[in-house]
């Protein structure tokens, strides 16, 4: 009859034991702070990734120092950083590792955003051996499909109607679709306007409704147009008028509350630029509104953990 006590006090004390341990991990959860990071990288683009952090979306710090060095591409740089976290809380980033010559982007991977996997060189375009760059591939999480989706722009001379652009720079608009970053659909136009366009990224907005941004690259345009689309990889209709002034690029777009924030980068006036908007037709110029640090150039935003912030924080770069 003790033995039988024994036995019950025994599963009462484990019971309770492991209900204050899911109690205590749910309300860690609960009160870990979101964080908004920025991917980032200096000109000339050969020195690696950097972040900025936010806790509001509108007020941007830097990370000192660089979290991965390039190593693959022709010529081994670092431009247009883009992450995104999958189902297991992996991070994703890819990145423009060449100008010109090279028919691939960078690839690595990071549970932490400190300690990543060896980097690799994805030659996405080796099937158009033609092909002059592989420019500002964006990584984007599909969470209907359970995939990730990169679109980047590339230039096939003699392919598409030029204008007045040379035939070396007449980019357009690709995608793949991948599970694990190893197998790759083949690539496909997502978007083509008819004109030359780089620097686009989807916007899920909704179910059903979805939004790139991207830039007209043609001279002397170099603005921000968007269009739309019930899915990820289109059709895109309804591109909408210009709404940023001509020479800007590297559009980053954010919710942030109930409102979408557009980051890009104005080269001309060298200023970085944002702005507000809830339905990607009307915009809010929101610069006095937003501070970003001097130097920073075109990333994406994704959030993160204060945890993950702070072991950043420590590294001694």
């Amino acid at each position: 009859m003790k033995r039988i006590i024994l036995i019950g006090v025994s599963i009462m004390i484990l019971l309770t034991y492991c209900t204050n341990i899911k109690r205590k991990n749910k309300a860690n959860q609960i009160s870990e702070k979101e964080i908004y990071m920025f991917t980032s990288f200096h000109e000339p683009a050969d020195e690696g990734l950097r972040f900025l952090y936010s806790y509001d979306g509108y007020n941007w710090d830097s990370l000192p120092g660089i979290f991965l060095n390039p190593e693959v591409g022709l010529q081994k740089i670092m431009r247009d950083p883009s992450i995104a976290m999958g189902p297991d809380s992996t991070y994703h980033l890819v990145w423009t590792c060449s100008w010109k010559n090279d028919p691939g982007f960078g690839y690595s991977s990071s549970k932490d955003l400190i300690n990543w996997t060896s980097q690799q060189h994805i030659p996405i375009m080796v099937h158009e051996p033609t092909t002059v760059n592989v420019w500002a591939p964006e990584v984007f999480y599909d969470d209907e499909q359970n995939d990730f989706i990169i679109i980047w722009a590339s230039t096939i001379p003699y392919r598409f109607e030029k204008g007045i652009e040379p035939e070396d720079n007449n980019n357009r608009l690709y995608y793949t679709r991948t599970k694990d970053f190893k197998e790759f659909s083949t690539p496909e136009i997502i978007y083509d306007p008819g004109y030359n366009s780089i620097d686009a990224t989807i916007v899920k907005k909704d179910k059903n409704d979805y939004v790139m941004v991207f830039k007209d690259n043609t001279r002397p345009n170099r603005y921000m147009e968007a269009a739309f689309s019930n899915t990820p990889i289109g059709p895109y209709i309804n591109k909408t008028e210009p709404f940023t002034t001509h020479f800007t690029e590297g559009p980053s777009v954010v919710k942030v509350d109930d409102q979408w924030l557009i980051y890009y980068d104005a080269y001309e006036t060298q200023t970085y630029d944002a702005l507000a908007t809830t339905d990607f037709q009307t915009f809010t110029n929101i610069n006095d509104q937003i501070s970003i640090p001097k130097n920073h150039k075109h990333g994406t935003i994704f959030k993160t953990t204060e945890t993950i912030l702070n072991n950043l924080k420590k590294i001694k770069k």
